[in-house]
């Protein structure tokens, strides 16, 4: 007899404990999004309201956005620096580049396709070119991006 009382007075003392530090211990707050997040996510809504036929728009705006004097290449340096190690600041900030992306992906999947521009990739192949090499313009001197977006601009562009 002693010996079921004393499981069960155990028993009652690990699960008391167990709920107070299951109250104890509120839910992590969720992390608030880096001003590059923000950046990237605003350049991703701004591509989205664009047309279809608006490719020489979105190749201004990706400029503008990625340009060597603009804020949005130093914040993402900043970003992914301050989040070596953490991986969800490293997915977020992967996502909101992937927006970025599809966005122009669905830009270039209306576009018409030359054989020249097309390459015979698919719109999703030809968007990440497209945004690599105006991820580029940042460290390209000011004076060349002009030529690097009209070169794009000739890339992308169909043949008629």
């Amino acid at each position: 007899m002693k010996r079921r009382k004393t499981r069960r007075a155990s028993r009652r003392k690990t699960k008391t404990r167990r709920r107070r530090v299951a109250r104890s211990a509120p839910p992590p707050a969720p992390p608030q999004p880096t001003e590059a997040e923000r950046r990237l996510l605003a350049l991703a809504r701004d591509l989205s309201a664009l047309h279809v036929d608006a490719l020489p728009q979105a190749l201004d705006l990706l400029a503008e956005a990625y340009g060597p004097e603009a804020p949005l290449p130093s914040e993402l340096h900043r970003a992914w620096l301050a989040g070596r190690g953490n991986k969800t600041a490293v997915l977020a900030l992967a996502w909101a580049r992937e927006q970025v992306r599809l966005a122009l992906e669905e830009i270039l999947g209306g576009a018409p396709v030359s054989s020249r521009a097309g390459l015979g990739v698919s719109a999703e192949t030809r968007a990440w070119i497209v945004l690599a090499a105006c991820e580029a313009l940042a460290h390209e001197p000011p004076s060349a991006v002009p030529d690097r977006i009209r070169a794009l601009a000739e890339f992308t562009r169909p043949l008629r």
